[in-house]
């Protein structure tokens, strides 16, 4: 099962930006990935997601126009640029992957988590 692997997160002021990797052990080229994120007493909330080809990205109405996905198909990367950040950003972020094209808001759908990584955002 193909392991994936974030990097990235940590302290960034609200209005700045962080960016996070996603890495997995091997070819995503069959796999849509998407991040999710989840904050302390809330539950695990969509993010961003990307197909499997890359062309289609997708979003939460709360980071659309501010955070950014894309993919490295030859690197098996991908990653989230976050800009404007807002102190409702801060939560632990997750890489998830799932097989097929189609990018899923549904976690249950992925089959390959990420450990998370923290992303916190002061004033």
């Amino acid at each position: 099962q193909v392991q994936v692997v974030e990097c990235g997160g940590g302290l960034a002021p609200a209005g700045g930006s962080l960016g996070l990797t996603c890495a997995a052990g091997r070819s995503l080229v069959t796999e849509s990935v998407s991040w999710f994120r989840q904050a302390p007493g809330k539950e695990r909330e969509f993010v961003a997601g990307i197909d499997s080809r890359g062309g289609m990205a997708y979003y939460s109405d709360s980071v659309k126009g501010r955070f950014t996905i894309s993919r490295d198909k030859a690197k098996n990367t991908v990653y989230l640029q976050m800009d404007s950040l807002k102190l409702e950003d801060a939560a632990v972020y997750y890489c998830a992957r799932k097989t097929g094209t189609a990018v899923s808001r549904n976690p249950p759908d992925y089959l390959s988590w990420g450990q998370g990584t923290q992303v916190t955002v002061f004033s």
